[in-house]
């Protein structure tokens, strides 16, 4: 089966971007991807021709969510418009057709307990219309992150089971962030499908920093400091779609690609 595969792209033209790339697949951005400002489609012709020509040119669409949402937070001034602007992204994305909206675990503060932050998650599903599934993302740093540790993502997992709609709730995993917050890359698949019992989506990409860094520094395959075998064996474990989200416009992501079929041997 090919490696469904694709880039972090312009929101523009995603359709246009896959295929520059040699994807079948596009993530994007709806906006500011650090503002609270809801989301904007970009393409010309509209969100209802946007799903139209995606689905003609058979290009799978993905929805990032914005980096300041932070629905664990215990600060009602960020918790509660990342909620609202959470469900403005998954009502747009599906207005395009988009398989899923991906979203960071998000954190506490260090002093803070984590059950609260867990909870929160819980109460956020609970009050979300999901037209389309939520993918939540593993992250690199922060030593009370919802969704860093092996342990946390269990606890989280715990809580989203709890909620209602919380088997809409899909998991994506991020070779960068598992490898900067010390995560063994040859296991992560196993145990992360023991906790989740699923892994929808893979962002792909190799770090610029050292293990358990913390440090959320995407690189391209080979100029990193993860071994390219670690990352294609977790492709091919995952076995589900892929976005690469490294750096170098066109040019970079094409080669990350390309070197990725290669190494995925599809």
């Amino acid at each position: 089966m090919a490696l469904h595969i694709g880039g972090h792209v312009d929101s523009t033209d995603p359709i246009a971007e896959a295929r520059a790339r040699g994807g079948t697949l596009s993530q994007f951005f709806l906006g500011d991807p650090q503002s609270y400002k809801g989301p904007t489609i970009a393409y010309a012709a509209g969100p209802a021709a946007l799903k139209a020509d995606a689905e003609a040119a058979g290009v799978d669409l993905y929805v990032h969510a914005p980096y300041p949402i932070n629905v664990a937070s215990t600060n009602n001034r960020i918790r509660i418009p990342g909620r609202k602007l959470l469900q403005q992204h998954l009502t747009a994305a599906a207005e395009i057709g988009a398989k899923g909206v991906i979203v960071h675990g998000g954190h506490l503060g260090k002093d803070e307990d984590a059950a609260i932050g867990f909870d929160n998650w819980r109460k956020c599903i609970d009050g979300l219309d999901m037209p389309v599934p939520l993918l939540i993302e593993n992250t690199a740093g922060g030593d009370n992150a919802m969704a860093r540790r092996l342990e946390a993502i269990a606890r989280l997992w715990d809580a989203i089971g709890a909620a209602e709609g919380g088997d809409t709730v899909g998991f994506c995993l991020d070779t960068c962030h598992a490898w900067a917050g010390g995560n063994d890359l040859s296991t992560m698949v196993d145990r992360i499908l023991a906790i989740t019992g699923r892994i929808d989506f893979v962002h792909a990409n190799d770090s610029r920093d050292t293990f358990d860094s913390g440090a959320d520094r995407h690189t391209n395959f080979g100029s990193g400091e993860i071994d390219g075998t670690e990352v294609s064996d977790l492709v091919r474990a995952a076995g589900c779609p892929v976005v690469v989200e490294t750096p170098g416009g066109v040019e970079g992501q094409s080669a990350d690609i390309t070197w990725l079929r290669d190494h995925v041997g599809s």
